[in-house]
């Protein structure tokens, strides 16, 4: 268990509260759990509710706990990309190692000046990340330890949010009983899983992070996220017609909007794809039903993005990624891509146990983390990895008598398993 790293990623979404745990392992990533618990107390923008959000974080810790027998101790953390902002600091720090090579300490120097940059009494520093490494006038996105030089120059961006909003979000998860590792823009961490990063070097992509009330759009240029910004409008709000005119529940409408319907189709089938009941009277809807009550705000919804996004498609050769719980949605990137002229497409992770569109930016906080680890040094886990490792061992020596793969021993476990029920 200790060639293992385990941790907690958490991100606080504008309708639910997502939490996965997951294990590297020999170079590979596995999920070992995900809890999806609803929540009302987040906004795109605010915590409303904290008492709410503090709940539903509990619940999902309490419910991982109950499946995996290891108390959670401590998260990564999505921070929203509201009021997002950026500084850019090259930092220069003399080497200072005694043979003259460059050490970690030397680049943690060169964070810790870059550190020192006033951003502003309405904001938080997020994330500093090292964008290239410069040594003997040659520059490298590779950490250069060991190269020979007298002096580093490092270019850090300074990712910030809205102070107030991060704070209370952060209030929220301690006093839920856990401890935030580390926090990481959802926008950054969606880059991260999706390898946006990589992608944004020779052209920009823009990510599209569409939740429940809100879209979070986040540009990647030359492989650095350039900036960010919020539209007050989701899933939700295209879903809220369906509520209006046929007084179905906004979750779902969702859901509906989600699955059984072809956004980008002008002809749908007249085949019901929902039966429920309201007022004791029974009640059907149709794919056409429902694309042309939502179409409306889906059209809205299209030109707002394109409202936003105008100036920057101007710029230069862009790709469109769409991701977040609207990645589940069939004929938004052919919408977009018909109205913005570039490609757009969806990011579905492909993770196994984490295949949904809403757990890109918890997956990406996984990937962050471990980037930082050469240069931070913390080999903490997430779990109470003591109890983790008893609860393993325990059901590994219960199961031990059946260990021969064989028909005829699984059978009789499974006959001997079903007499003891």
């Amino acid at each position: 268990m200790s060639d293992k790293q385990i941790f907690a990623a958490l991100e606080a979404a504008d309708h639910e509260i997502r939490l996965v745990v997951g294990e590297f392992f020999n170079t590979r990533f596995n999920i070992i759990k995900v809890e999806r618990i609803p929540s009302s107390g987040i906004t795109y923008d605010q915590v409303v509710d904290p008492s709410a959000v503090t709940e539903a974080i509990r619940t999902a810790a309490a419910n991982t706990k109950k499946m995996l027998g290891a108390d959670v101790k401590s998260v990564i953390m999505a921070m929203p990309s509201y009021h997002m902002k950026k500084y850019s600091f090259k930092s220069t720090v003399d080497v200072e190692g005694i043979d003259g090579t460059v050490s970690v300490q030397d680049v943690r120097n060169a964070i810790r000046k870059a550190q020192q940059m006033e951003i502003g009494k309405g904001y938080a520093l997020i994330q500093t990340v090292c964008v290239r490494y410069t040594v003997n006038g040659i520059s490298t996105r590779r950490v250069p330890i060991g190269e020979r030089c007298s002096q580093l120059t490092v270019d850090i961006d300074l990712l910030c949010a809205d102070r107030q909003f991060a704070y209370d979000l952060v209030t929220c998860v301690e006093n839920a009983g856990l401890a935030v590792m580390d926090l990481f823009l959802d926008v950054y961490a969606v880059g991260k899983e999706a390898a946006l990063f990589e992608q944004a070097v020779d052209r920009q992509v823009v990510i599209l992070k569409v939740e429940r009330e809100g879209t979070t759009l986040g540009l990647l240029k030359r492989g650095r996220l350039t900036t960010a910004a919020v539209l007050p409008a989701g899933l939700g709000t295209i879903a809220g017609s369906l509520n209006e005119q046929y007084g179905i529940r906004t979750d779902m409408a969702v859901e509906l909007l989600k699955y059984s319907a072809r956004l980008d189709q002008e002809k749908c089938s007249d085949n019901p794809v929902h039966i429920w009941s309201l007022n004791g009277e029974t009640r059907t809807i149709s794919e056409q039903e429902l694309v042309d009550c939502v179409r409306p705000n889906v059209n809205a919804w299209v030109d707002a993005v394109q409202k936003t996004c105008g100036p920057i498609l101007q710029a230069d050769e862009t790709t469109v990624i769409i991701t977040g719980e609207g990645g589940e949605t069939d004929g938004l990137d052919r919408l977009l891509q018909k109205k913005l002229g570039v490609e757009s497409r969806y990011y579905i992770p492909e993770t196994l146990g984490g295949r949904n569109g809403g757990l890109t930016a918890c997956l990406g906080l996984f990937y962050a983390y471990q980037d930082k680890l050469p240069i931070t040094g913390n080999m903490d886990d997430s779990l109470d990895m003591d109890a983790f490792i008893k609860a393993v061992s325990y059901r590994d020596k219960k199961n031990d008598v059946y260990r021969e793969d064989t028909l005829t021993n699984k059978l009789k476990g499974l006959f001997l398993e079903g007499k003891k029920n």
